[in-house]
């Protein structure tokens, strides 16, 4: 990949501001890595037990993230940089999975593939990807098992699409 797009992923993804602006750096990535693509995806926020990231129900149009876990990465740093590449491996890991790869060992690898060819061996997305995204929390103390409130947020405008009818 050209270094000028490398440097877009880059300067798109720590410029994003919300989950939306996020998950279009997501679906541009795979989409120039492994020219896959899936629409109509929507995504909830819960409040999960922490060793879970985030799920993607098979079947499903869906991503559940998982809240706690996010406001505990919020919490710990307020670079927006390494909070956006924690979110963006999180929901690429999942993306991946609603393209129809079940393999868990398949979709690190191909979250790898992703963050390594569109922001560089050197960049936080891809130590993330590389390592996990609990590497963050390193030292963090995680007391909280996250399942008291089983309430799902849904994240509105989270994709853009330009149809004008209901997934």
């Amino acid at each position: 990949m050209a270094d000028n797009d490398t440097e877009a992923y880059r300067i798109r993804l720590e410029r994003a501001s919300s989950y939306g602006e996020i998950w279009e750096v997501v679906k541009d990535s795979v989409w120039h890595t492994l020219k896959r693509r899936r629409a109509g995806m929507m995504l909830f926020l819960e409040d999960l037990p922490l060793r879970l990231g985030a799920y993607h129900p098979i079947g499903t149009n869906n991503i559940i993230l998982n809240k706690t876990l996010v406001q505990i990465v919020e919490a710990s740093t307020k670079s927006r940089r390494v909070i956006n590449a924690f979110i963006y491996n999180l929901l690429l890991h999942e993306y991946i999975h609603a393209l129809g790869y079940i393999s868990e060992l398949e979709v690190k690898n191909l979250v790898y593939q992703v963050a390594s060819q569109c922001f560089g061996e050197n960049h936080i997305v891809t130590t993330i990807a590389k390592g996990s995204p609990w590497i963050l929390l390193k030292g963090i103390p995680l007391n909280h098992d996250g399942a008291s409130n089983r309430i799902m947020e849904i994240v509105k405008d989270f994709e853009r699409t330009d149809r004008n009818y209901i997934v």
